[in-house]
């Protein structure tokens, strides 16, 4: 027997409930583990309170990322008590996910917890962490090195924002920051090592097609006008790395910066991602994360208060990452 947080959709409604459930509950899949913590991103705030159609199936447990230990692996490469992550694969999404304290998925899907990173700190780097790395690669891909000149970071008061701005700053980057939040100026200055923050009512209204080369490169999360106008302000040759729609789907922009500037435009998929990048993220991750830093971006709850953090995450209420400790 073991928690769960779960979502039905039937003639009762939609809601998410946390409930105790058997292990033949579990889904057929190749690796069980007893996850020792999850976290609540955007994606799992909506599909908490059904704000947003990310769920595929019912019932389902929520929670797109969780590091655990294996409890039984049928698959070769997972032996019992090894640690693992998983993010990404659809889980928490037509998936069971790590909002539980058992989970059970394909040995596929996980890659091993790297050796000196605590399962908590790579909680609280998780699904945001991890996408936060891969733009950075995708960056570094298009040959962006700090000599280029400054880049940009939007949505810098969220999870993939947080994580971008430190680990370009880490690496020696000179991040501008773009936040709603004039009360995370010292925050994202001080903590994370931004230079400069910029109000994001700069970048979240229609303008030009091309505008004053600012930046040469950016980590946009944000999408529709803002991403339309970080392209339109990046310099010749420089690059920005999509990987998110908090502003929304759309993208109203023209071919100018791309014809007239040579500008790349990076999409960046953390959910079926390759297993190969995946480790090299997490390997990176490791090697590039303050511990200290880690425990100053978040905040812990048990699994009892998940609902109550995703109303938060929603609400904006939320600065960093929030990690669930499944077995409190």
């Amino acid at each position: 027997m073991f928690k769960a947080l779960v979502i039905d959709n039937d003639e009762q409604g939609y809601r998410t409930t946390l409930k105790t459930l058997d292990d033949a509950q579990l889904p057929q899949q190749d690796v069980t583990l007893n996850v020792r913590y999850s976290t609540l991103n955007y994606k799992d705030a909506l599909a908490i309170l059904n704000k947003g159609p990310i769920v595929r199936q019912f019932p389902l447990v929520p929670g797109i990322d969780f590091v655990g230990d294996v409890l039984a692996s049928d698959h070769p490469k997972w032996e019992k008590n090894t640690s693992a992550i998983l993010t990404g694969w659809g889980v928490g999404e037509k998936h069971w996910g790590g909002l539980a304290q058992k989970a059970r998925v394909s040995g596929e899907w996980l890659v091993p917890l790297p050796a000196g990173l605590r399962a908590q700190h790579a909680m609280a780097i998780g699904t945001a962490g991890f996408t936060a790395m891969l733009c950075v690669m995708a960056l570094e891909r298009q040959g962006i090195t700090p000599e280029r000149g400054p880049v940009l970071v939007t949505g810098a008061s969220g999870g993939v924002g947080s994580f971008s701005v430190s680990l370009l700053a880490r690496l020696g980057f000179e991040v501008i920051a773009a936040s709603g939040r004039a009360s995370d100026e010292q925050y994202l200055i001080e903590t994370l090592g931004a230079v400069q923050v910029l109000d994001r009512s700069e970048l979240s209204q229609p303008g030009k097609p091309l505008a004053k080369e600012r930046w040469a490169a950016a980590i946009d999360s944000v999408g529709s006008h803002t991403l339309s106008n970080v392209l339109a302000g990046i310099q010749r040759d420089g690059v920005v790395a999509a990987c998110g729609m908090a502003q929304g789907l759309d993208l109203p922009t023209s071919v100018a910066p791309f014809i007239l500037r040579g500008v790349t435009l990076a999409g960046v998929d953390s959910v079926m991602c390759p297993l190969a990048r995946r480790e090299q993220a997490w390997q990176r991750l490791a090697e590039l994360t303050d511990g200290t830093l880690l425990d100053k971006m978040t905040q812990v709850i048990p699994l009892s208060e998940a609902v109550k953090g995703a109303e938060d995450l929603l609400a904006g209420k939320v600065r960093g990452r929030l990690i669930v400790d499944c077995q409190r």
